[in-house]
């Protein structure tokens, strides 16, 4: 089966180091805007019975990049792919996983359900904010983790003054990884 990768706007860069590495070529789109903000998205590449992968964070600006990577997978699955992953390095709206007064949506689980109904297959992320948003998608989901590569990239900088921080109790247990591995216990360094 033909792979093709796509890129939305929020990495670009990603996608084109990505599909340098398997020797493809990015995927031919056009992403704009109508002067009344209204998205536009056109796939200028045949990709019927491919294996498609889309490349898109929906991280800042977070009402508008998951737009995009909606709109990129209807347009492949109207299309005709195959299979269709989202390779999604941020995962916007992971911090609203749980309401706090009950008079509030659970933004990531409302993603994880638009996500599949834009025809995502799949979905590749990293780090989510917590291991609980991983029941929230009824599509098959790979969370990967960059703590090891991170960590091993920040271990000259670690001092003994050295503090890790989580901003909040969802990440606590991922502070706590990159404490375990750069020998540095949540609010010391040895």
């Amino acid at each position: 089966m033909d792979m093709t990768i796509f890129a939305g706007s929020s990495n670009v860069a990603l996608a084109e180091a990505v599909a340098e590495k398997l020797e493809l070529r990015l995927g031919n789109r056009t992403l704009q805007r109508f002067r009344d903000s209204e998205l536009h998205i056109e796939l200028h590449d045949s990709i019927r019975g491919h294996d498609v992968y889309l490349i898109q964070s929906t991280s800042l600006p977070v009402d508008e990049h998951p737009m995009e990577l909606l709109f990129l997978a209807d347009a492949c699955r109207r299309a005709g792919a195959a299979q269709l992953t989202a390779v999604v390095p941020y995962f916007g709206y992971a911090r609203q996983d749980r309401r706090a007064s009950g008079q509030e949506p659970v933004g990531a689980r409302l993603v994880a359900d638009m996500l599949k109904t834009s025809g995502l297959q799949r979905l590749v992320a990293v780090d989510l904010h917590s291991t609980a948003l991983e029941g929230f998608f009824s599509i098959p989901l790979e969370h990967l983790s960059a703590v090891p590569l991170l960590a091993q990239a920040v271990r000259p900088l670690v001092t003994a003054h050295t503090v890790i921080v989580a901003p909040d109790l969802g990440a606590v247990k991922l502070a706590e990884r990159y404490g375990k591995l750069l020998r540095c216990p949540p609010g010391h360094c040895a």
